[in-house]
């Protein structure tokens, strides 16, 4: 790591950190330290997020025109086959919960680690095994189904399924272990004083995830592991032609992705609610509310698989009810939202880096929201089923809900993960560059698929061709903006500047009461907790007591710098 070794401000001795306190390859494959765990699971989703990138990049090159562009229509199923699955396995399902939450949630409630460490580890390593054997099927077959590997296509192709759907089965048991980590964690190992009712509501976000994550990822494993011994023993579960049934696959498939669409979600809403209560210096508008919301949307999830299958045969009494369980689930997302913008609503805002992709997260995820109710209402659903609608709704959600809270989180705490703040006009440009080339692109989708565009299609009529134009040069921006993000915060961990403990005088425990840099074991001793996570007003209390870079000096925060402007 490029973070430097610097002394303290009493002794003169050079500060024994958790990047330094061990040093040497084996120290990073062995530890058992949260924080070097989400790093390493940092530069894993990263990794994938770039592979998932550079492929939709190239489906959105092959659409610019009508007719064969780049590759044949049989190389564009695979492609945006394999962008889909590595978007939503390897990236969006574990990259708050594991990178942001592994590194983040101990010290957000007084815990010198998680309470398996051991475990953690191991799921890191379950994680690049699914990954490795996923790899396997794509580089040896490709994978040509569709993400959602709907039979019986799925069970005749030729394509590497078979390897795709271990891989995936192996993943599932990763995400199951850091969900039992975090609810173990969060019940057994608050510090002194953190009561529920004073939990960050980043915490309660990924408790509800974990919830999640442990009740329905067993339904995708079994899923998957039967696909695969359809394909491999022909036992006849999901193939027609073997007595099996398909319409059961997708039940058994929708009823795990829909709530696995709030593994993406509800984490992300946790991250939100701390960009925004720390940029607008208040208290979160009716904290009780979003953090009960959180658990209510886990709940809900599970009863709502059905409004992916209104098409596919059900009858009208089983639509009709998941329709409105549908438009029940909007309810705690919209007070989500209501409350933070009455958060915002006159607070002292702060408009750094961390805030613009909240604000941007703001924008973006009612319209997901909203179309979602469209699709919801059967009468819509039929004729938008299938089009390029549901694409432009399904990025509008799992986009705002994975990306941009991802990249809004990994902004906020990267001085506390590094030491290093990146330069703030370059990374609030890649902001906005991400914020228009996301809108570019998708936006025009709803009015393909309100004109009939199908998706998925490797060809068009031309007078589709303006809108997929458009969506493409989109894509080149939301791209630009990437790269800049990149180049941003590499440039910081060589050449950023020192950051202070608190350099956004957050209120939670990572930031009051840990050095620029964690130690190993977060705390050198055990803090008791007295307030709540966005007591602002009590800024003696949280800012002058002397934690934080040793300096005494409290950060200056919005309304000081008013008053000293």
């Amino acid at each position: 790591m490029a973070t430097q070794t610097v002394a303290t401000a009493t002794t003169g001795q050079p500060e024994i950190h958790y990047l330094n306190h061990a040093k040497g390859l084996k120290s990073w494959l062995l530890t058992l330290d949260h924080k070097r765990i989400g790093l390493l699971y940092l530069i894993s989703v990263v990794f994938f997020f770039i592979v998932g990138g550079i492929l939709a990049l190239l489906i959105r090159a092959e659409l610019f025109e009508p007719g064969q562009t780049l590759m044949t229509a049989e190389t564009y199923n695979h492609i945006f086959t394999l962008h889909g699955a590595v978007m939503i396995f390897l990236f969006l399902i574990p990259a708050v919960p594991a990178v942001l939450g592994n590194f983040a949630l101990p010290i957000m409630i007084g815990a010198k680690d998680v309470a398996f460490p051991r475990l953690n580890l191991a799921s890191w390593y379950i994680f690049w095994l699914g990954a490795l054997t996923m790899l396997v099927g794509i580089v040896t077959s490709g994978l040509d189904t569709g993400w959602t590997f709907y039979t019986p296509y799925s069970t005749m192709t030729s394509s590497g399924v078979t390897w795709v759907a271990l891989g995936v089965f192996i993943l599932g048991f990763s995400s199951i272990l850091t969900g039992l980590n975090f609810i173990v964690t969060v019940h057994k190992m608050r510090a002194p004083g953190l009561t529920w009712s004073r939990l960050p509501l980043f915490v309660w976000g990924l408790y509800a995830t974990s919830i999640v994550q442990i009740l329905a990822t067993p339904v995708l494993g079994i899923t998957v592991l039967l696909l695969a011994l359809e394909r491999i023993m022909k036992i006849g579960i999901f193939d027609p032609a073997l007595g099996g049934d398909p319409i059961l696959f997708q039940h058994f498939f929708w009823f795990y992705s829909h709530p696995a669409v709030y593994i993406m979600i509800l984490p992300a809403f946790g991250v939100i609610s701390e960009l925004i209560g720390t940029f607008s210096r208040k208290g979160i508008f009716g904290y009780k509310f979003v953090a009960l919301s959180s658990v209510a949307i886990a709940f809900l999830g599970f009863l709502v698989w059905g409004h992916h299958m209104f098409v596919s045969g059900q009858s009208a009494t089983a639509a009709t009810v998941f329709s409105l369980l549908t438009f029940l689930i909007g309810v705690p997302s919209g007070v989500k939202v209501l409350n933070w913008v009455a958060s915002l609503y006159r607070g002292s805002i702060w408009l750094r880096t961390p805030l613009l992709y909240a604000l941007a997260f703001l924008f973006v995820f009612p319209i997901g929201g909203f179309t979602g109710i469209a699709l919801g209402t059967l009468g819509l659903d039929v004729p938008l089923h299938d089009t390029y609608f549901v694409v432009a709704h399904f990025h509008y959600v799992m986009v705002s809900g994975g990306l941009l809270a991802f990249l809004g989180g990994l902004h906020y705490w990267w001085p506390k993960m590094f030491g290093r703040l990146y330069n703030e006009k370059l990374a609030q440009i890649a902001a906005l560059l991400i914020f228009v080339g996301f809108n570019v692109t998708f936006f025009p989708q709803f009015i393909l698929g309100t004109q009939g565009m199908p998706r998925r299609y490797f060809d068009y009529v031309p007078e589709f061709t303006t809108l997929h134009q458009l969506s493409t040069v989109g894509s080149w921006i939301l791209g630009l903006g990437l790269l800049l993000v990149a180049v941003c915060l590499l440039h910081s961990l060589f050449k950023g500047q020192p950051a202070p403990a608190n350099p956004w005088g957050a209120a939670t425990l990572e930031w009051t009461h840990t050095g620029r840099l964690p130690s190993p074991h977060n705390f050198e001793r055990t803090p008791v907790v007295t307030r709540g996570p966005y007591d602002y007003h009590l800024a003696e209390e949280i800012f002058g007591n002397g934690h934080g870079d040793g300096s005494g000096t409290p950060p200056v925060i919005p309304a000081q710098r008013q008053a000293q402007s």
